[in-house]
């Protein structure tokens, strides 16, 4: 992790809906209560310090629906914006996202609002110097733990530069969906709790507007209660797990996850559609697929 500085700064001008610092998270603290947290979407974070030689978990800005724009202060830096497409431009310049822009001092970087996907990562070369806390410069929204969330004023250090030096400009990346966006979900070790856990996959879900960092609410057939009454211990939670609440609704948990839950699991999404999740829209249908056969299992008596 970055400690010292080149001098430059970044003045936070306006941060949009939601702007927060991550990394890739505080790991090996569950025992503690302590969520992993980090980048929502950990490609968009590390492609962002990728293009500009920085190493995967120095910190980028993760931007929710745009809205953010920030002025350099003490030299000229190099920037590169990756995640979702919010039109990024610098004094009013366009550039592309997923490409390295050079800013020079006093200039100011904005994002729009993006045409599709949900988080932009904005990264300096050299990472955003912010103090970490247990071992992560991320900021966990249920916890409260890490740095707090940007507010326009804010300045920020930017930290010291590598030796290597950016070796491509651009990186193709596929474009985010705007439409249906498809899962791969292993099925759970709680899936038999479920009169017909399948409904899981012949179900087009609906993403509520009540999601967040913590997990990502779903609406559409509601799953039904094998044993209604029974009451399940709680349990170690993960990233990517599908949790069905009381009322048969699924909650896909998130970054800041809980580290323990008493609601069973139906499923969890694969760890390489995990990414995906993070740039999903509340109004987006989301439709899953069984990454490989569910276990039929024998009759049970309640």
């Amino acid at each position: 992790m970055a400690t010292t500085t080149t001098g430059a700064t970044l003045e936070i001008l306006h941060t949009g809906p939601l702007a927060l610092v991550e990394d890739l998270g505080r790991a090996g603290l569950g025992h503690l209560g302590v969520s992993p947290s980090g980048a929502a979407d950990r490609r968009s974070h590390k492609l962002a310090n990728r293009l500009l030689a920085n190493p995967d978990d120095r910190a980028t800005i993760e931007v929710a629906f745009g809205g953010f724009s920030a002025r350099v202060h003490g030299g000229d830096v190099d920037i590169a914006v990756t995640g979702a497409d919010a039109d990024p431009n610098v004094d009013g310049v366009a550039f592309g996202t997923n490409s390295i822009q050079h800013v020079r001092d006093g200039q100011v970087v904005s994002l729009g609002t993006p045409r599709s996907g949900l988080r932009t990562y904005l990264a300096v070369r050299g990472g955003i110097d912010v103090a970490p806390v247990l071992g992560s410069r991320s900021y966990d929204v249920m916890s409260e733990i890490g740095p707090s969330p940007l507010r326009d004023g804010d300045v920020l250090a930017i930290g010291e530069r590598t030796g290597t030096y950016p070796e491509i400009d651009q990186a193709p990346v596929a474009t985010i969906p705007d439409d249906v966006v498809e899962l791969r979900v292993a099925p759970g070790p709680r899936d038999d709790w479920f009169v017909d856990p399948d409904i899981m996959v012949r179900t087009n879900w609906l993403v509520s507007n009540r999601s967040d960092r913590v997990g990502m609410r779903l609406v559409g057939m509601p799953l039904e209660y094998r044993w209604p009454r029974r009451q399940l211990p709680a349990e170690g939670a993960v990233r990517g797990a599908i949790q069905v609440l009381p009322n048969g609704f699924p909650i896909i948990l998130g970054p800041d996850h809980p580290v323990t839950g008493a609601y069973p699991v139906v499923g969890v999404v694969v760890d390489e559609d995990i990414d995906t999740l993070a740039q999903v829209r509340p109004g987006q249908t989301v439709r899953m697929h069984w990454s490989h056969p569910r276990h039929q299992p024998s009759s049970h008596s309640a």
